[in-house]
């Protein structure tokens, strides 16, 4: 029997359609990464009330100056903002790639990046993003480096480089799969 034959046979063709539907099974995990976005909003909600009321009736709860305490806190701000954007990378992106086209007819606020997203591109943006967060959290230990310990800086560090070198690799990579061996021999 030619492989052929066997690709459209209802047997193989049943299997595939189930395989190939089975992708739908990804939807809960997508709506529980909504719901998580919508913690990160009352996280950072909560957070900013904080913010605001320590600014209003003082003292600073953490003993440092005032100054520092509030870039401290909008840190922290940042980082919630941060992953609340990978969330919605993981979530617009994943379900583009991976369960089902959205289509939003030319819609004006449709992200640029959605129109050419891939496996290999939200790799990218995710790895990006993922040291973005790594720095905004290494700029708060750099900041409180009278109270860390040296040993947990250096983890922190090294962390740090191992995820920009990683995000690197995967640009490097991407760029290599998107150009053809004939356009790499001529750059």
């Amino acid at each position: 029997m030619s492989s052929t034959s066997e690709a459209t046979s209802p047997r193989a063709g049943g299997l595939g359609y189930l395989m190939f539907a089975s992708r739908w099974l990804q939807v809960p995990l997508y709506l529980g990464l909504i719901v998580a976005q919508g913690v990160y909003v009352y996280q950072f909600m909560v957070e900013l009330w904080h913010l605001i009321s320590d600014v209003v009736h003082g003292p600073f709860p953490t003993g440092y100056k005032p100054e520092v305490a509030v870039m401290l806190a909008i840190l922290g701000l940042i980082d919630v903002v941060m992953i609340s954007n990978l969330l919605i990378m993981v979530i617009i992106g994943g379900y583009e790639t991976f369960v089902s086209r959205i289509n939003l007819n030319d819609h004006p606020d449709e992200p640029e990046w959605l129109s050419h997203v891939n496996a290999n591109v939200l790799k990218v943006k995710l790895a990006t993003a993922i040291v973005g967060i790594s720095s905004v959290h290494l700029l708060q230990t750099f900041i409180k480096v009278r109270e860390t310990p040296n040993d947990k800086i250096l983890w922190q560090t090294l962390i740090h480089l191992a995820f920009v070198a990683s995000a690197i690799g995967l640009a490097f990579i991407d760029r290599l799969l998107r150009t053809s061996p004939a356009e790499r021999t001529h750059a």
